[in-house]
């Protein structure tokens, strides 16, 4: 009997609690609170997530700006050289590039003279015109001892006026005495080397405004 009404006396309690506000109030506080953990955790993964892949792309990025920084660096200051550039040209020019045939003759005609040796049959045949320069190739025979043929040679190599040497043959020998064949090229301006095609050349092939250097050397 005692036994029966215990149980009773527990339903009712147990109903009790289940109809009381407060137990109710404890369930939903649980509840919220297992959302809360289960939300906090999902949403500090989710964020771990998009802070790996914002770190990604900003690595990325990073990366990027790197090389685009490398590839346009020969560029900086393009317009400084490209400037500076274009002064060397003029001054190279206006230095080493001779004005006219003239210009040409009587310079071989002085490395002549302090060389020693001799030059003969001097002859200048312009090459095709190009854009900024035409070149001038100048065909000549050389005599003298060894010495004096190589002073001329190292002394036309050397000089402010741009000579290039093409090509040496020799051609003889008597005694001490060696004779050569010498092709050198120089350069002049389009126009100057027009005008001076417009002229008459003389016996020796040079313009007739050309003084022919083996007569400068006589």
């Amino acid at each position: 009997m005692s036994e029966q009404t215990g149980t009773k006396r527990n339903g009712i309690d147990w109903r009790e609690h289940l109809a009381s506000p407060l137990t109710w109030h404890y369930v939903a506080f649980a509840t919220v609170m297992v959302l809360v953990i289960v939300l906090g955790t999902r949403s500090g993964l989710d964020w771990a997530a998009t802070s790996t892949r914002s770190t990604d792309a900003l690595a990325d990025k990073q990366v990027e700006l790197k090389a685009l920084d490398l590839q346009t660096a020969p560029l900086r200051g393009l317009d400084k050289r490209v400037t500076l550039t274009e002064g060397q040209i003029k001054e190279f020019y206006a230095k080493r590039i001779p004005a006219n045939y003239s210009s040409i003759s009587t310079k071989i005609g002085d490395l002549e003279v302090k060389s020693g040796v001799r030059l003969s049959r001097v002859q200048y045949a312009p090459a095709a015109p190009g854009v900024d320069l035409t070149e001038i190739r100048i065909d000549s025979g050389i005599s003298g001892d060894y010495s004096q043929i190589m002073r001329f040679v190292n002394s036309l190599e050397r000089d402010k006026t741009f000579f290039v040497i093409r090509a040496m043959s020799l051609t003889g020998q008597q005694g001490g005495q060696v004779n050569l064949r010498l092709n050198v090229s120089t350069w002049l301006r389009p126009a100057d080397a027009a005008a001076a095609d417009a002229q008459k050349t003389d016996e020796t092939g040079a313009p007739s405004g050309a003084v022919p250097s083996s007569k400068v050397g006589e």
